[in-house]
């Protein structure tokens, strides 16, 4: 069993339900066809990584037609920390020492970017992939000693990954952060996607 596991949290494709902020500016039926693209580029990315196990959280019920023959579940917690916190105590206790998580909707988060997160866990207690908007798009843990960093912070805010850090700080634990990059949230995050402009992302009728 390879030491390294991969945990993807992803949203249900539900309709109405998903992008949703991005949907007041074009619709819920543009916002949903991104989000189906963004879920389907990470299943791809994902797959292509090598060397590690891939364990999918979904938010609502298990979706058996996505990602194939892997370990699917649903996400269980009171908040996006403790669903996290859920999740990656569930992997160590599986075994693994080392673990990412991360969501299913970064366009720009590629098989490389994450194999790169790994490598840099190997010799850091923790990894982050900081977003623009001051949280994060990827974790990951060296161990179960860091779960502390999913407990009590302000999610989804722009505080989140400096509190994390100050955190990480004063008990003496190393970290790396990754370059930055941005979610899809509103209407100008899409336009600013590098896959718009390539065209390898549409969200037009």
């Amino acid at each position: 069993m390879p030491e390294k596991l991969l945990l993807v949290f992803a949203k249900n494709k539900l309709f109405g339900l998903v992008k949703t902020r991005l949907a007041k500016s074009i619709g819920p039926e543009a916002a949903y066809k991104v989000y189906e693209q963004l879920f389907h580029l990470t299943e791809t990315e994902t797959q292509k990584v090598s060397s590690v196990d891939i364990h999918i959280y979904f938010s609502n019920e298990i979706d058996e037609s996505a990602w194939g023959n892997v370990p699917k579940f649903v996400q269980e917690g009171k908040d996006i920390g403790a669903r996290m916190s859920n999740a990656f105590e569930a992997g160590f206790k599986a075994g693994y020492t080392e673990i990412i998580g991360i969501g299913a909707d970064l366009p720009d988060l590629t098989a490389e970017r994450i194999e790169n997160a790994f490598e840099e866990l190997e010799s850091h207690d923790f990894v982050f992939g900081p977003a623009e908007d001051g949280g994060y798009y990827l974790v990951g843990l060296n161990g179960d000693k860091g779960l502390y960093v999913f407990e009590n912070k302000p999610w989804s805010t722009a505080e989140l990954l400096k509190l994390t850090k100050d955190e990480i700080e004063t008990n003496r634990h190393s970290l790396s952060l990754l370059e930055e990059l941005n979610d899809i949230d509103t209407l100008e995050d899409l336009e600013k996607s590098s896959l718009v402009k390539e065209k390898k992302l549409n969200f037009n009728s």
